[in-house]
C-alpha cells in the first residue's frame, strides 16, 4: 500500500468512486464544482492505494481560528468497506498527524455524526476526544449531498 497526498483537481476528481462510498448520490458535476471551490482554500486529500485502487481517503483543510491558532481539519474520512480493519484508517491518521505537526498546527479537528459509534471508537483509539458540540441549522435540505 502507498499513501499519497492529492493536491490537484485531476488527482482528487479521479477518486470519485471512493467518495461515493460516503455520498452514493453525488454527481460528477457537484463533486467537480465542490472541489473547484475548496482547493483554493487549503483543501487537499490524502489517499491510500492498493495497487491502482484507492482504498482509503480523507480530505484535509488547515486554517487559523482565534481560539486555536493554526489547526488541521479532517473532512470526509473514508475506508473502502472491503478494506476496513486492515490498518488503513490508522495509516491515514498517522499521515495527518505528521502533516499537522510539519505545519506547526496546535490541533487536529474533525466531525463525526452522533450516531456513528464505529467512527467514535476509532477516533478515541487514535487519541481524539470530543471537546464540544458542532451545532448546525439546515437552511436547504435539498442542497445537502
Amino acid at each position: 500500500m502507498k499513501i499519497i497526498e492529492l493536491t490537484t483537481f485531476d488527482e482528487m476528481f479521479a477518486q470519485i468512486e471512493i467518495i461515493r462510498h460516503l455520498y452514493p448520490n453525488i454527481s460528477e458535476e457537484k463533486y467537480k464544482s465542490y472541489l473547484q471551490a475548496m482547493i483554493p482554500h487549503n483543501y487537499t486529500q490524502v489517499a491510500v492505494f492498493e495497487e491502482d485502487q484507492c482504498v482509503g481517503l480523507t480530505g484535509l483543510w488547515y486554517g487559523i481560528k482565534l481560539w486555536s491558532g493554526k489547526y488541521m481539519e479532517i473532512d470526509n474520512f473514508i475506508v473502502h468497506p472491503e478494506y476496513r480493519s486492515k490498518g488503513i484508517g490508522k495509516s491515514l491518521t498517522d499521515f495527518v498527524n505528521q502533516k499537522a505537526s510539519d505545519l506547526d498546527c496546535t490541533m487536529i479537528v474533525l466531525d463525526a455524526y452522533t450516531g456513528n459509534f464505529t467512527a467514535h471508537r476509532f477516533y478515541y483509539n487514535q487519541g481524539y476526544f470530543p471537546r464540544g458540540f458542532h451545532f448546525i441549522k439546515t437552511l436547504n435540505e435539498e442542497g445537502l449531498t
